[in-house]
């Protein structure tokens, strides 16, 4: 038997474990398991080039809870540790036995699997035990070790009556712990964490009911054996090539990682990159629709298969983490507890790749299939146009697949939208004029009048189309953005060339007079136009400009252009080849003048939903009063 101090520089290095080396506490089964896997994957590695000469066998890990006498036993099959070896690589903290193995092997055993990087994995064991116990035999012929902790800086190692080869770690739970001696926590955390491990992990014993023999009597009955419980799956879907996988496949994956989500993904991208980094992954679009809201952090990091975190900031291109799925990186550098991500050009490269990968796979099933990909379209549109936005990268590859869709269900690219209004949809100064609406039902009279002069309009209607209208102008100088219901009368309503106003000059002064000293100022200023007979005698536009910057303020430019508080400014079109404009200007009484004003201003409202309230009510009262 021996005895000593573990090598540690400071006295309460235990305390400090427990209070502050780890954010959570539940991560000490994720790491003592991975410990497991790691002792494991070794020893495959050493057997397959010949360097242990044992038979490596079909091992996994088990995790055993005994409550009675408050212990939590973790037990792999792995290479095990000599006397000497527990000594150098647990009484040395942060001594990383994983790293000094990778390094010697560092050819052979690249694509081991060997998760390393652990350092202080073993101790934190001791933020829920009071005492620490690892019994362990090498698959080297050497006697078994005993090594005893009770949470000081003192252990022993005693010779152990351990035959078989592996580790066995016995935790001893603490007073202030002793949730982890409850199965269904254990069981949470094993699925949590250790759902995808590389070594299959047994958790009890389940009961399975044996098939019916061929010959089987009528009277058979059938027979349960006790079989082992693996809880997880040791090769997922992202450890495999996607020519070893079906659709069913993926949409099988998709639901083991989201059990309760009952909608079938749209799509997925298979991500398997190994230069200049080494990275696996499969990422989902679900049906996202236009909803902003969505919620994120559905992507799960993990490092060779342990799960590490779902908050992939950093990693995911910020417009990507809508989607769900996972992503598996031994190179994404972790801190101490592996919870945050640290930032460096390595995660920088991983980004971009990402990107360009789902680029260039939305491009593939544009291409492949353009009738399917309009069919998702209003499914994906958030996260694509988010993506222009905040990526330029992406920016650069989207024209090749980004819609943008009429309201007659037609779908053009950027490219083909200009040469099919380039014809007819120019104004005055030769630029492009892109009529879209933003709410089909709500604009549905300015849509009408649009499509009555031959004008194509889109259907653009995501919460973050009037920052991507902005880039997209920047972006194309010969092209601008203009909602049907906007101020530029002249881009929405031809009018007829050859006619002139009905009305004098001096009569549209005194219209235009009678009007403001009725029309609500300053919400609302008056404009006389000239329009063909057919338009609308009261029309409401709204200052594209303002518009435009009131609502980039509120889906998340407030601060960026100051205008979070902007009111609501209106213009007033009033049409003076119109009978109403006519009737309003030679009205004698000044009653039925103003009615005629107000009822008018309040139909025009009414088309744009503007109308609510106090006013709503007395334009029911007034137009029963006119229909008497």
């Amino acid at each position: 038997m021996t005895s000593g101090k573990i090598n540690v520089s400071v006295e309460n290095i235990f305390p400090l474990i427990k209070k502050f080396l780890y954010s959570d506490h539940e991560i000490f089964l994720r790491e003592l398991v991975s410990n497991g896997t790691d002792a494991t994957l070794k020893l495959k590695h050493l057997t397959s080039i010949g360097e242990a000469k044992v038979e490596y066998g079909n091992p996994m890990i088990e995790i055993k809870v005994d409550k009675d006498t408050k212990k939590l036993h973790i037990i792999d099959q792995g290479l095990g540790m000599t006397a000497e070896e527990v000594e150098k690589y647990i009484n040395q903290v942060a001594f990383s036995g994983a790293e000094e193995f990778l390094d010697k092997y560092k050819d052979s055993a690249k694509d081991s699997g060997i998760i390393g990087h652990f350092g202080l994995g073993f101790y934190s064991a001791f933020m829920v035990a009071e005492k620490v116990e690892i019994i362990t035999k090498s698959y080297k012929d050497e006697p078994a070790a005993h090594w005893i902790c009770d949470g000081s800086p003192e252990f022993t190692i005693e010779p152990a009556d351990k035959t078989s080869r592996g580790t066995e770690i016995i935790l001893h739970i603490a007073e202030d712990s002793l949730e982890f001696l409850e199965e269904g926590r254990i069981k949470s955390l094993l699925n949590k964490y250790n759902k995808f491990m590389p070594i299959p992990i047994k958790f009890g014993t389940k009961k399975e009911t044996l098939p019916k023999p061929e010959d089987a009597p009528e009277d058979y009955k059938a027979e349960t054996i006790e079989v082992d419980n693996i809880i997880n799956n040791p090769t997922p879907a992202w450890t495999k090539q996607p020519t070893e996988l079906s659709d069913e496949d993926y949409k099988s994956f998709y639901h083991e990682l989201y059990p309760m989500q009952f909608e079938e993904p749209l799509f997925n991208i298979h991500l398997n990159v190994d230069y200049p980094f080494n990275l696996t992954g499969i990422l989902y679009f679900p049906k996202l629709g236009s909803d902003m809201q969505i919620q994120k952090d559905k992507i799960q990091l993990y490092q060779n298969q342990v799960y590490v975190t779902d908050n992939v900031e950093g990693i995911v291109p910020e417009f990507l983490t809508m989607l769900k799925g996972v992503i598996d990186s031994p190179d994404i550098p972790l801190n101490v507890s592996r919870s945050y991500l640290q930032a460096d050009g390595a995660v920088k490269k991983i980004s971009n790749y990402i990107t360009r990968k789902v680029a260039d796979k939305l491009k593939s099933l544009f291409t492949e299939n353009r009738e399917d990909f309009e069919k998702k379209w209003n499914d994906i549109k958030i996260v694509l146009e988010y993506g222009m936005l905040s990526e330029d990268k992406f920016y650069e590859k989207a024209g090749a697949f980004v819609l943008y869709p009429t309201v007659d269900g037609k779908y053009f690219t950027l490219d083909e939208l200009k040469e099919n209004l380039k014809s007819n949809q120019t104004d005055k100064n030769g630029k492009l004029v892109v009529l879209y609406a933003g709410n089909k039902d709500a604009q549905h009279a300015y849509i009408e009048i649009a499509k009555e002069k031959g004008y194509e309009v889109l259907l653009l209607d995501s919460p973050i189309i009037s920052h991507l209208i902005q880039k997209l102008e920047a972006d194309n100088e010969n092209l601008t953005f203009t909602r049907v219901d906007g101020d530029h009368i002249d881009n929405l309503i031809k009018k007829d060339e050859t006619a002139i106003s009905k009305l004098s000059e001096e009569e549209q002064t005194n219209l235009k007079t009678v009007l403001e000293g009725i029309v609500p100022a300053p919400s609302y200023t008056v404009q006389l136009e000239a329009l063909d007979s057919n338009a609308a005698p009261f029309i409401i536009t709204q200052p594209e400009f303002m518009r435009r910057m009131k609502e980039m303020s509120q889906s998340g430019g407030g601060g960026m252009f100051g205008m979070g508080n902007m009111p609501d400014m209106y213009n007033l079109v009033v049409n003076t080849n119109s009978e109403l404009a006519t009737n309003i200007l030679h009205s004698k009484d000044k009653i039925v003048q103003e009615n005629l004003v107000k009822q008018a201003l309040d139909l025009a409202k009414l088309s744009q939903n503007l109308l609510k309230g106090e006013e709503l009510t007395a334009f029911v009262k007034r137009s029963f009063e006119l229909i008497k």
